[in-house]
């Protein structure tokens, strides 16, 4: 309900921004520069966030700095670095499913995404059809942990094409199918067991096959999606395999945060970028 949203981005905001200078024991004419969210998202929502950095950027004579949402998640696996080594990024969240070459912060070519529903959106969709609690995700991993993860032989859409898109409409309607056949008596553990498991192959295979075509060697995992244990474990054990570096965000930075806006915003300043204080939100702007 983006109305509601927008009111209560309104109503917090300014309380908010004292709480975080008060605990980070900073001033706030201390502060170097003010970035925030310019998209994609909800057009309301960004409105707030980015006039009010603005506002405060004008109040006290420091760049402002529009930053790019999935390049916050992006870099999140690196927070706290002032250099992001060359990698391949895999954003997986609710809205985006993005494998991405990353020649450092700023530097960004797509190698593929998803050409219908994100993984997340797939887990959310899924997770529905079983009856379990929104958001579908987590409720999904945790009844998985008791199914058989071979109950069910879904598609793994895609995931030999020689492209690096994503497909998971296909995997969702055939657990639609599934479900039907059961007619009420399919097992919620196994199909949540079988479609994880389906999901997870297709984004490990299709992220390794990244890492070939592009020689490097980091990989590094983003998104809300990333905070499922299944596949932080299914990725360590393919690095480890082909013996190349790993790096996923801290679970509080998996999920939708303003730390990682800063931080994207603070490369930004130290290679001295700014935005145009009359620089427009872009509710779909899109990374690459």
């Amino acid at each position: 309900m983006p109305e509601l949203a927008s009111r209560n981005h309104s109503l917090h905001l300014r309380p908010l921004v004292a709480d975080a200078l008060k605990h980070a024991g900073v001033d706030v004419t201390a502060v170097d520069a003010f970035a925030a969210t310019t998209g994609p998202g909800l057009a309301s929502s960004l409105l707030i966030g980015s006039t009010t950095a603005k506002a405060m950027a004008c109040a006290f004579g420091k760049p402002f700095i529009g930053v790019n949402h999935l390049e916050g998640h992006l870099l999140s696996p690196f927070l706290g670095r002032t250099e992001v080594p060359p990698h391949i990024a895999l954003i997986v969240s609710g809205g985006h499913t993005l494998l991405i070459d990353v020649k450092g912060a700023g530097d960004y070519q797509r190698l593929g995404g998803t050409r219908d529903d994100a993984a997340g959106e797939a887990y959310d969709k899924v997770g529905k059809m079983l009856g379990l609690p929104y958001p579908g995700g987590p409720e999904i991993e945790k009844v998985a942990r008791d199914g058989n993860v071979s109950a069910y032989d879904f598609p793994r859409s895609m995931l030999h094409d020689p492209h690096l898109d994503f497909s998971f409409s296909g995997l969702k309607t055939a657990v639609l199918y599934a479900l039907q056949k059961e007619d009420g008596n399919a097992s919620v553990a196994d199909v949540a067991a079988s479609f994880q498991k389906a999901v997870i192959e297709i984004l490990v295979g299709k992220s390794m096959r990244a890492l070939e075509r592009t020689g490097r060697r980091t990989i590094a995992l983003s998104g809300g999606v990333s905070l499922n244990r299944a596949l932080r474990a299914a990725f360590a054990e393919a690095c480890e395999r082909k013996g190349v570096e790993l790096a996923i965000a801290a679970p509080e930075l998996c999920t939708d945060n303003a730390a990682m806006i800063g931080f994207a915003g603070l490369l930004r300043h130290l290679k001295g970028e700014t935005s145009a204080l009359d620089e427009d939100i872009f509710p779909n702007l899109p990374l690459v």
